[in-house]
């Protein structure tokens, strides 16, 4: 469980709209880490961002809202896909981090 009591979650999540070049991928890491969560970030071939975030499942739905809505300040976000969304029992990572390679 979670701090809270809440679930922890795990969610898969990509990223579509002008969300490379814009910092996106630094602002995703600085909001993550202000709510808590941990995973990981990266630019893809396809122009977009794709990502992975574990955590309370309250800051997971913040997080959610505001990479689906809010994004950095020059982004411009068209739509936001998240997959793959199931409990775990203990998170994979230990921070949250930006990869520099493309998938």
């Amino acid at each position: 469980m979670a701090a809270g009591g809440g679930k922890l979650l795990s969610v898969d999540f990509e990223v579509f709209g002008r969300v490379q070049g814009v910092f996106f991928r630094k602002y995703t890491k600085q909001n993550a880490k202000k709510n808590g969560l941990v995973g990981w970030v990266m630019n893809t071939d396809k122009d977009t961002v794709l990502g992975q975030m574990q955590g309370p499942e309250d800051k997971i739905r913040i997080m959610k809202h505001w990479l689906s809505k809010t994004g950095s300040p020059h982004s411009t976000i068209d739509k936001c896909e998240f997959r793959n969304e199931r409990t775990v029992f203990s998170q994979d990572y230990s921070k949250f981090s930006v990869k520099n390679e493309y998938y």
